[in-house]
């Protein structure tokens, strides 16, 4: 007998099966054991911080009020601390700056100081407003006491610095005649004579033009004199101040 060939047997669909079944048997599964223990860490998690947070709110709550007022005093206390070191650090921090503005006030006024007796001095050289003087004396007949009284209304006319030719003039300074001319400091000077003076312009000139003056005298004895008024004028000669042979400065304590 022969059998029909649409009648013959399906093939095996037997591996096709078998390679699904390998894969779902290795595909991770969660058992029912692993997903409680997942389910319960969790919970214990949650659990852990909500104690965490309730303690501190717990350990008061339980607390005796001697022990909730003894916290309070011992928390004030600390505060107070705090505040006394802020307040500390605040009066180093004020001192620091006063001090610093103190030093530097020093400081500034020492400098000062030390620049205007540097002027007065003569140790300095000098600039400003002020005038000049030439004395023109081409047969030296001008004596060294004119030349001292020309000196003398410069400085009461409020002169800061003078200068005769290259001498810087000081409150220490001198004007002498000699048989071989005129003697300023120690040095001869020859004519013309040529002052340089800082000060109030209009002040000094003012004051040498007094009648019966200094210059006034100049020309008695033979001279010419002529003064110019300058919005600035420089005094270049310095000189050497000699250290006080027998004066010491005095403490403001004694």
């Amino acid at each position: 007998m022969t059998v029909p060939d649409d009648a013959a047997p399906a093939r095996d669909p037997q591996p096709v099966v078998g390679w699904r079944a390998l894969g779902r048997a290795l595909r991770p599964r969660a058992t029912r054991a692993q997903a409680l223990t997942g389910v319960l860490c969790v919970l214990l998690g949650f659990a852990i911080a909500v104690q965490v947070r309730q303690t501190d709110a717990e350990s008061l709550t339980t607390m005796r009020e001697s022990e909730l007022v003894s916290l309070l005093d011992q928390t004030t206390r600390q505060a107070d601390e705090l505040q006394d070191q802020v307040s500390e650090l605040e009066r180093t921090h004020q001192e620091l700056q006063s001090g610093s503005t103190s030093r530097e006030a020093a400081l500034d006024a020492a400098t000062r100081s030390a620049a205007a007796q540097g002027i007065l001095s003569g140790r300095l050289p000098a600039e400003g407003p002020g005038v000049t003087i030439t004395v023109r004396d081409p047969e030296q007949q001008v004596s060294a006491l004119t030349l001292l009284n020309v000196l003398e209304e410069l400085r009461n006319a409020g002169a800061e610095a003078v200068q005769l030719n290259d001498q810087r003039l000081t409150a220490s300074s001198y004007v002498l005649g000699t048989d071989d001319g005129v003697e300023v400091d120690g040095t001869l000077i020859s004519p013309p004579y040529r002052w340089v003076a800082i000060g109030d312009p209009d002040t000094i000139a003012t004051a040498l033009a007094i009648p019966g003056g200094a210059l006034a005298k100049v020309q008695i004895d033979g001279g010419t004199a002529g003064v110019e008024s300058h919005d600035l004028v420089e005094v270049t000669a310095t000189r050497t101040v000699p250290d006080p042979q027998f004066a010491t400065p005095r403490s403001a304590d004694d």
